[in-house]
């Protein structure tokens, strides 16, 4: 079941950014001369979602039910991350790394929000992260999914680099879907990778080679880790291969509260139950307190 669990998401992925997400309001702007796409659903505090690579927002946030839900309580807004969906696409790795999450900050400003909860999974959690660390002003809690933060000084795994090199030689994201299957479990099959990769070929794949070669600028210190002010949380299966992330910054990340998900790997994780039930008390137990009146 969980096989083929995975298996159909994966292929979600492969044919999500045909999909358009049907979200109620949609707009864009221009940050810092890229143009930046993005969906509204809800009323009420914001709740800024940040995808992970090679992702959409269909993908990551629709299919699994997870804008619906926040949207009973919250303003959803969910953007496309440069180089994604809507989004513009430079191939430059420099309109990359710390410009990604600028572009939060810059959309914020755009609706004339002063604060937001972020939610980021995957790579969009590496971007929260950043956000931490430069905008914290900015936000009233941080949500890591499926992934930690960056410590500045740390490597980056061997399959960073293999992955770019394979998507600047137009031979795919093949090695992203190895290194994210869980130890001992069966890779994906051949004819799923096959698919993957001729959708991430060609010019699609010089952009995405040109975001992943800037991973290594959301590295954040560990002075900032240490004196994080922002609610944090993060979730993760207990069978991810990227568990390791979080658990290098358990013991540094202040205000860091973890949950894992068992038996979650990287792929389905987002899409249980647990995630988005664990997600909305986060976010109410985080909500902004106004202020009380005073009479007379």
């Amino acid at each position: 079941m969980k096989l083929r669990l995975g298996i159909a998401l994966l292929c979600g992925l492969v044919v999500a950014s045909r999909l358009g997400a049907g979200e109620k309001e949609k707009g864009s702007f221009d940050s810092k001369g890229v143009k930046v796409h993005y969906a509204i659903e809800g009323k009420g505090e914001p709740v800024l979602l940040i995808h992970g690579f090679a992702a959409t927002t269909q993908f990551q946030w629709e299919l699994p039910g997870i804008v619906r839900a926040l949207a009973k309580d919250h303003r959803v807004i969910a953007m496309d991350v440069r180089g994604h969906g809507q989004s513009d696409k430079p191939t430059d790795p420099k309109q990359y790394g710390a410009e990604m999450a600028e572009d939060a900050v810059r959309l914020l400003d755009h609706l004339k929000i002063d604060k937001a909860h972020v939610v980021g999974y995957s790579m969009g959690a590496l971007i929260t992260g950043k956000l931490m660390a430069l905008h914290p002003d900015r936000l009233l809690s941080a949500t890591l999914g499926g992934a930690g933060v960056i410590p500045a000084g740390t490597k980056l795994p061997p399959f960073v680099d293999e992955l770019a090199e394979s998507l600047e030689k137009g031979k795919g994201i093949g090695p992203l879907l190895i290194a994210l299957t869980p130890p001992g479990k069966p890779k994906p099959p051949e004819f799923l990778i096959r698919q993957a990769n001729l959708m991430f070929g060609g010019e699609r794949g010089k952009v995405l080679a040109a975001v992943v070669r800037s991973w290594k600028d959301l590295a954040v210190p560990k002075e900032k880790l240490k004196a994080n002010k922002v609610p944090a949380l993060a979730i993760v299966g207990t069978i991810d291969p990227l568990k390791q992330s979080v658990d290098l910054i358990k013991d540094d990340l202040a205000n860091l509260k973890i949950v894992t998900i068992e038996g979650g790997d990287h792929i389905s994780t987002f899409s249980n139950p647990k995630f988005v039930e664990v997600l909305r008390k986060f976010l109410a137990e985080n909500a902004r307190k106004k202020p009380v009146e005073k009479a007379g």
